[in-house]
């Protein structure tokens, strides 16, 4: 039999001709696609044990978020807040407990993956280059090593396109409120669902689906989305969509750095060699007469990449409809030619993503101590993966330096609470000049023996001022020249944190004393919501 050759399958994959042979009968899984699944949750779950580095910056924000839980008073989606305290109340507080909920969510996205695939028509070859992309991806890997929101939202999305996927073969009315519940619990994670769903929008408009809209199903399903997503919605509606402002900083401060050529080199750096299987499904959904039942499904991907095209939106955020395009993509290339496909893609392109997978573990999975990962990345040569969110360079990548010197921080301050009489340390307060240190506090705080700790930082501003009203005040991260509303009697520097490894603003973080303070928290609070105080 004829080798295949990359003009073939181009010309095979524009053309839109079906590939050879008819489409199998949906296999079982495989013996080799539960390996890879096996060592996707090995991988995740060895790092949630055994990783040299603490809690995230922001795995500290939803500790706090969760300790502080409003469900319709919240700034931001509160699924991970109530994870996060369902976890503490039960498993308890430890970077291994917090990070097995990730791995549980990709180890769930990899199994969706292959559904969708074998959906599709996908027998195992198809399962296996699937699932092979979502386990060397850097994006997957590291999205499934954090207790962050990014892995629940690929996790809703995938369930969404496999709702669609099913509704289009199936044109059941169960589809269409698998695919709202889909959607109110992205609403309960990350409002980025919203573009997922302007995406379903526009590729019903564009398919012969449009006449749905005329219907009461997808209202339906809507409905379902905005009554489970309720709390997400009402809590903007409370507090006067602080959304709108958190996107205008993000958009001022680090999406200005965006542009094509770095949002199309983070595909690449993100996705590794399977970008060429995400981008063979991606035609292959649009053009194939294979898949021409799911062209519904090849839109809703095109109108993705266009929304944060517009936008400028960070690479990742494309992220959740990868899987979609490695199942479509797999499931196309088993079908062009079995027997070749076999020799030059399943050992070539699935060698080649193999041998990056592990060249990027170390990036990908926070498994190296920092100074052997700071000579790693240098070696590398990759400057795309330690260049932080505003565009400097770091001998880490940022999320690693982002996971060092909080429990420094949190013991430093104790110490100095300690100096304080017992009278002063009953009424004395802390403060925290941004959210990573506040929930650092929050968190080992709780273990040193400290009150609670206030911030006028992102999300801490809604959880209010507290009840300590001084005069003493110990303020992480401000230095004494910046003490000016409370209008101490004296301050002075009590300790410094010193942190190399960490992003600049916590190479040098100051432990600063206020004591007879003139005005207590609740004052500065009422000053800066008027705009007195910056």
């Amino acid at each position: 039999m004829t080798r295949p050759t990359l003009p073939g399958i181009l010309t095979a994959l524009f053309s839109g001709r079906a590939p050879t042979g008819d489409l199998p009968p949906l296999a079982r899984v495989s013996r080799i696609v539960i390996v890879v699944v096996g060592v996707k949750a090995v991988l995740h779950v060895l790092t949630a044990f055994f990783t040299p580095y603490e809690f995230h910056r922001d795995e500290l924000l939803y500790f706090g978020m969760g300790t502080h839980l409003r469900l319709f008073s919240m700034d931001f989606p509160p699924f991970i807040a109530m994870l996060s305290e369902l976890l503490r109340s039960t498993v308890g507080v430890s970077v291994a407990s917090y990070r097995l909920a990730p791995a549980f969510f990709a180890v769930a996205l990899m199994l969706l993956t292959i559904a969708i695939a074998r959906r599709l028509g996908g027998g195992r070859t198809a399962q296996v280059l699937a699932a092979l992309a979502l386990l060397t991806g850097p994006l997957f890997l590291r999205t499934g090593g954090f207790f962050h929101p990014v892995v629940f939202d690929q996790v809703w999305w995938g369930l969404g396109c496999y709702a669609l996927v099913r509704l289009q073969a199936d044109d059941n009315v169960r589809w269409w409120l698998l695919l709202g519940v889909a959607g109110g619990l992205g609403l309960l994670s990350k409002f980025s669902i919203l573009f997922f769903g302007a995406a379903v929008l526009a590729g019903l408009l564009m398919t012969p689906r449009r006449r749905d809209l005329l219907g009461g199903r997808p209202w339906l399903a809507l409905g379902v989305a905005l009554l489970i997503g309720a709390p997400s919605v009402v809590g903007q509606i409370a507090l006067d969509f602080p959304v709108v402002r958190q996107m205008g900083e993000l958009r001022e401060e680090q999406l200005v750095y965006v542009t094509l050529p770095t949002f199309a080199l983070g595909q690449v750096l993100m996705i590794g060699p399977a970008i060429a299987l995400a981008a063979i499904g991606l035609v292959a959904l649009l053009r194939s007469v294979l898949l021409a039942r799911w062209r519904l499904l090849g839109w809703v991907a095109v109108m993705v990449f266009v929304q944060f095209l517009i936008l400028r939106g960070k690479p990742y955020y494309v992220g959740p409809i990868y899987p979609l395009l490695f199942a479509a993509g797999g499931v196309w290339l088993e079908r062009w030619d079995r027997r070749a496909l076999r020799a030059t893609l399943v050992w070539g392109v699935g060698g080649m993503s193999l041998a990056f997978g592990l060249a990027v573990v170390p990036f990908g999975l926070p498994i190296v101590p920092p100074e052997p990962m700071a000579r790693y990345a240098a070696a590398t040569g990759v400057g795309a993966a330690t260049t932080t969110n505003t565009n400097t360079r770091l001998p880490l990548p940022q999320d690693y330096a982002d996971m060092l010197g909080w429990r420094e921080q949190a013991e430093a301050v104790a110490r100095v609470f300690r100096t304080l009489p017992p009278g002063e340390q009953r009424t004395a307060g802390l403060y925290a000049s941004n959210y990573g240190r506040a929930g650092a506090l929050d968190l080992y705080g709780r273990r040193l023996g400290l009150p609670p700790v206030v911030s006028l930082a992102g999300s801490w501003y809604y959880f209010g001022p507290g009840d300590r009203a001084g005069p003493a005040f110990i303020l992480l991260g401000v230095e004494p020249r910046e003490v000016i509303t409370l209008a101490c009697d004296t301050v002075f520097v009590a300790e410094r944190v010193n942190n190399p490894w960490g992003v600049e603003e916590e190479h040098d973080v100051p432990v600063t004393l206020c004591r007879g303070a003139k005005r207590d928290l609740k004052e500065v609070w009422v000053r800066f919501a008027r705009g007195e105080d910056e």
